[in-house]
C-alpha cells in the first residue's frame, strides 16, 4: 500500500469511527422520542412548542425556520456540492463509511475469487502492480460472507441509534430485550445490508447513491475538475502492463477513458498508484497522473467531449477542389453519332 492509500485509508477509518459514535455522543442525531434534533448535545429545535403556546408570533417562528433549517440546509448543500465541483467526489473516496465497506469486502472477495465483484467477467492478473504474486483462496469466502454480515448488522444498529436514543438501543441489544420495532429495524436492516454488500456493493454507489450522484453531476459541470488525466500519445507502454488501472478500481470503472464514462469516479488514486508502480522504471513515469484547470481542460477537448480547439482541429476537413475534365469522343464514337438518325429528321429546307 502506498503512502497516499495508507492516509485515504486512515480518514476513511476515522470517519468510520465518527459514523459509529456521533450519535452515542449526541454530536448529530434525531431523537424520534423528542421530536427534535441534537448537534453537539444541544437541542435543535424550531420553538414550534413555544408559538403554540403564544410565547413568540409568528414572524419569529418564521424567522427560525429561516435560520434552522433552510440556511443551514443550504449552507451545507454549497459546500458538499462546492467541493464536489472542484475535486469530485472525494466525500465518497475518502471519508463515506459504506464506501469503506466496499472496499473492505472488494478485497477479501479478489483473495477468494480473483475477482472484485462477482459480476466482472474474469478475475484479474494472478499478481500485484508490483510483481508480488497474488494467489487466489476460495477460503476466503469463509471471511467475506460473515464480515459482510457483520457490518450489515453495525450499520442497521448504528442508523437506529440516530433515531431513538442510543443508550436504549445498545441497552436493549446487550440484554437481548429490544422492542418489536427495534428488532423488526435491525433485523429488515440487516437484511437487506447484506444483499446489497453480497450482490451490489459498487452497483449501488454508481446508481443508487443520491450523494454520489449529486456529487457527480456538480463535477461533470466544471470541465476544469480535477481528473484522472491520461497520456493517450504514450499509449504503447500499456502494452507491457495487465490493466492493473482497470482491475484495481473499486467501481469497476475504466480510468483511461474519458470523463463522461468516469462519472461515477471516487478519486481514490487508486489505478494512479497501480500505473505508477508498474512504470517505476520507466523514464517517463505514470502515464495516470492527476491534472486540473487547463490541462483538464485540453484533455477533455482533445478526447473529444466537448467543442474546444483541441478537439475540434482534429475534426476539420479541408476540402478538396473538384475537376472537371471534358474528355474528346474516340473515332469509334463518332462513327456511332454519324450512323444514328437525327432525333428532328432531315430539317424543312
Amino acid at each position: 500500500m502506498t503512502p497516499f492509500q495508507r492516509k485515504r485509508v486512515l480518514y476513511q477509518g476515522g470517519f468510520f469511527v465518527l459514523f459509529l459514535f456521533a450519535p452515542v455522543f449526541d454530536l448529530l442525531r434525531f431523537d424520534l422520542t423528542q421530536g427534535h434534533l441534537i448537534v453537539f448535545g444541544q437541542p435543535w429545535t424550531l420553538g414550534l412548542d413555544n408559538y403554540l403556546a403564544g410565547r413568540i408570533d409568528a414572524s419569529q417562528m418564521a424567522l427560525n425556520i429561516l435560520l434552522r433549517v433552510f440556511v443551514p440546509i443550504l449552507l451545507l448543500a454549497a459546500a458538499f456540492l462546492g467541493i464536489a465541483w472542484r475535486w469530485g467526489r472525494l466525500y465518497c473516496g475518502w471519508l463515506c463509511p459504506h464506501f469503506s465497506v466496499v472496499e473492505t469486502i472488494n478485497q477479501l472477495v479478489r483473495k477468494a475469487s480473483g475477482k472484485q465483484s462477482i459480476w466482472d467477467k474474469k478475475p484479474g492478473p494472478p499478481w500485484h502492480p508490483d510483481g508480488t504474486p497474488a494467489p487466489n483462496n476460495a477460503r476466503y469466502c469463509l471471511l467475506a460472507i460473515p464480515l459482510a454480515l457483520a457490518f450489515a448488522f453495525l450499520w442497521a444498529v448504528a442508523l437506529l441509534t440516530y433515531l431513538l436514543p442510543p443508550v436504549e438501543v445498545y441497552s436493549n441489544l446487550f440484554h437481548l430485550t429490544p422492542t418489536r420495532n427495534q428488532a423488526l429495524f435491525v433485523g429488515v436492516g440487516t437484511v437487506l445490508l447484506f444483499i446489497e454488500f453480497t450482490l451490489a456493493r459498487h452497483l449501488f454507489c454508481r446508481y443508487a447513491c443520491a450523494a454520489g450522484m449529486f456529487q457527480s453531476l456538480a463535477w461533470m459541470a466544471n470541465r476544469q475538475a480535477m481528473v484522472v488525466g491520461y497520456q493517450r500519445e504514450r499509449a504503447r507502454d500499456c502494452a507491457s502492463c495487465q490493466s492493473f488501472c482497470d482491475h484495481v478500481c473499486p467501481m469497476r470503472l475504466k480510468p483511461r477513458n474519458i470523463k463522461r464514462l468516469m462519472f461515477a469516479c471516487t478519486q481514490c488514486g487508486q489505478c494512479i498508484d497501480a500505473c505508477k508502480t508498474v512504470q517505476q522504471n520507466n523514464p517517463d513515469g505514470s502515464l495516470l497522473s492527476w491534472i486540473a484547470g487547463q490541462q483538464a481542460l485540453e484533455a477533455d477537448g482533445s478526447q473529444g467531449l466537448l467543442g474546444s480547439e483541441s478537439g475540434s482541429d482534429k475534426l476539420k476537413i479541408t476540402p478538396k477542389p473538384l475537376t472537371l475534365k471534358v474528355l474528346a469522343p474516340s473515332p469509334a464514337e463518332k462513327d456511332i453519332n454519324a450512323l444514328a438518325p437525327s432525333p428532328f429528321g432531315r430539317g424543312l429546307g
